[in-house]
């Protein structure tokens, strides 16, 4: 009865077919810190580069994907890692049982072993069990020995890639210090007008609303050159989204106060890079009304766009902007904002979304649904 009983516990324990083996969720996180690598590479060939704006600009956003990879990867390590905790805790179980089986056979003597209660036919309808539940046993040992092994592996790839992400941080800080102080000493573009600071300040406080602003702008220029930017309107619909975020609220849509904007509101994480879509003139950079700091870009005449929410501007009223170039940094806790990592909490993203810049277009002075210039696939 030993012999049954014992035959009978393999055969169900091995009855349970193998989960199928996941991909590999490390490769990301490796990946990642490889191009945090050649980012830190290029930070190093920057600081000598002729055109330093450009790039530390491209620095930045190399840091940030890469960032953004790096946190994912952990995300997916982390959640990997509890999954398979929680697998190997629900199979304990099991494991004890198919040791106790193993044991109860190892004790028993091998003539016993050999011998069947029921005589010949049972023995060897036995060893026909045993020969068909040997290779399953073995394939279930060799699973569970797998999953423990990537356990570790994960472990040790969390600590090594939380490692880089650090440094990943450390960089990007280095590079938007580099960035800060390179625009501070750019004196190679061109400029419009020069700006009246007393029009300047006789606009913010006579101005209640943004349109009224928006419609005095042209009183605070000086000397302004004849002539526009090149007609973007062929672009409507395709410019890139000053900053990687995601859409909170779309144009018209109430916030939690009741407060329609035709704007729209993106989230960025904190310290995020804002871009010019395209060649601009800088009308206005500085706080006004309740906006907070914002910078208003005119891409060709008649054409406004207002980027509020800023927590560091950069550039100056009057200047011509190429397209791309840095326009400002969101605000939040820096390098401590930024190092939430997903082992923490797999179930976030890694740095999480924080800050907002809001995004209005004004045509002819009158605001447009920014989504019908921006591109994007990302809802909020």
């Amino acid at each position: 009865m030993r012999w049954t009983a014992c035959v009978c516990a393999i055969a169900a324990l091995c009855a349970v077919t193998a989960p199928v083996a996941a991909q590999d969720p490390g490769a990301a996180a490796r990946a990642a810190g490889d191009q945090l690598g050649r980012a830190a590479e290029a930070l190093a060939e920057a600081e000598g580069a002729q055109n330093r704006v450009k790039a530390m600009t491209r620095v930045i956003g190399a840091y940030e994907d890469g960032l953004e990879a790096m946190r994912d990867g952990l995300r997916r390590a982390s959640l990997r890692e509890r999954a398979l905790g929680a697998e190997l805790q629900a199979r304990e179980d099991e494991i004890a049982r198919l040791l106790g089986v193993l044991q109860t056979m190892g004790n028993a003597p091998v003539p016993v072993l050999l011998m069947h209660p029921a005589g010949p036919v049972g023995t060897a309808r036995a060893g026909m069990i045993l020969s068909e539940v040997a290779p399953a046993l073995d394939a279930r040992a060799l699973d569970l020995r797998d999953k423990v092994q990537e356990l570790s592996v994960l472990r040790v790839l969390q600590q090594s890639a939380a490692d880089k992400l650090q440094e990943g941080l450390e960089g990007v800080q280095q590079a938007r210090t580099a960035l800060s102080t390179a625009m501070a000493e750019r004196t190679d573009l061109p400029r419009r007008f020069t700006e009246d600071p007393v029009r300047t300040a006789l606009l913010i406080a006579s101005a209640e609303t943004l349109e009224g602003f928006a419609s005095g702008l042209s009183e605070i220029a000086v000397d302004e050159a004849p002539g526009s930017l090149p007609d973007m309107s062929g672009r409507k619909g395709d410019l890139p989204l000053p900053a990687e975020g995601v859409i909170l609220r779309r144009a018209g849509e109430a916030d939690a106060a009741g407060i329609e904007r035709p704007g729209i509101l993106l989230a960025t994480r904190a310290r995020a890079l804002v871009t010019t879509p395209s060649a601009a003139t800088v009308r206005y950079r500085g706080p006004l009304l309740d906006y907070g700091k914002v910078i208003i870009l005119e891409p060709q005449a008649g054409i406004l766009l207002v980027f509020a929410g800023l927590d560091v501007v950069y550039g100056q009223t009057g200047q011509v902007l190429p397209g791309g170039s840095p326009v400002g940094l969101m605000g939040g806790a820096g390098a401590e904002g930024d190092l939430l990592l997903a082992a923490d909490d797999p179930l976030q993203t890694g740095a999480r979304r924080t800050q907002t810049l809001y995004i209005e277009v004004r045509q002819d002075n009158s605001p447009v649904d920014p989504l019908t210039w921006f591109k994007t696939d990302k809802d909020g």
